[in-house]
């Protein structure tokens, strides 16, 4: 897999701050992988920064990923991945 240098100027407070933790918790490249993504569908959903996220944001989301037919092992991981940036838990 080839990646592509990003600029520090392009990476926002916020996902520096989860690369950040996700690099002290020693979480895989993959890990790192999965999680940017699903904050990022979490922060599509919700047309704004996902650390903003109440908990009714998050069960809408819940819902809307049923819905969608998202798999119930998927829709865990995303919403669980989702929550802990809303609730700060990879906040520094």
């Amino acid at each position: 897999m080839m990646t592509l240098p990003v600029s520090a100027a392009s990476i926002s407070p916020l996902r520096q701050r989860v690369i950040d933790e996700m690099a002290m918790r020693r979480f895989s490249r993959e890990t790192q992988r999965n999680y940017i993504r699903d904050i990022g569908r979490l922060a599509s959903f919700l047309g704004r920064a996902p650390d903003t996220a109440s908990v009714d944001d998050l069960r809408r989301f819940q819902v809307a990923m049923q819905e969608a037919g998202v798999g119930v092992p998927t829709m865990n991981a995303t919403s669980c991945r989702g929550a802990s940036i809303a609730s700060g838990i990879t906040a520094s």
